[in-house]
């Protein structure tokens, strides 16, 4: 019987938290946190795939032009 869905959201939090704690405990180090735009910093175009997603769900497009540098 498959867990609900707010079941599995609890699992996969207390996954990864154990996951941390066995990596300090083994390693020997302190936690630290990554940052809420880890993801987006480790692979940036797959960040922009998943905004053009986004606003093509919602019903517009989406351009990027990159920012000149001053």
């Amino acid at each position: 019987m498959p867990l609900p869905s707010k079941k599995k959201a609890l699992v996969a939090i207390e996954h990864s938290i154990l996951t941390a704690v066995w990596h300090m405990l083994t390693d020997g180090v302190s936690y630290q946190d990554l940052g809420g735009d880890y993801f987006t910093r480790l692979d940036p175009e797959r960040a922009m795939r998943r905004l053009t997603r986004q606003a093509n769900a919602l019903g517009f497009t989406i351009r990027f032009n990159p920012i000149e540098a001053p």
